[in-house]
């Protein structure tokens, strides 16, 4: 298994929305991303400027049943 690298928001959500998540709603900071299929809801931060830790992005990754190879060999 591969390091995860840095990542941004954006790339993440890129990433979720090709693997069949869509945004369901927004509160402050914080959006709301579910997959219908899967029955997986999840919340991703939306801090601009800022990237999202290794270890938040590999719990997010990891709950939406990916790996970081998974994410690495996508991008």
């Amino acid at each position: 298994m591969s390091r995860m690298p840095q990542v941004s928001a954006q790339e993440l959500l890129r990433f979720l929305k090709a693997h069949g998540f869509a945004e369901d709603r927004q509160t402050g900071s914080h959006l709301i991303v579910k997959n219908e299929q899967k029955g997986i809801t999840l919340t991703i931060p939306v801090h601009t400027g800022c990237d999202i830790g290794r270890g938040l992005a590999l719990r997010i990754l990891k709950d939406a049943g990916f790996t970081p190879d998974d994410f690495t060999a996508w991008k």
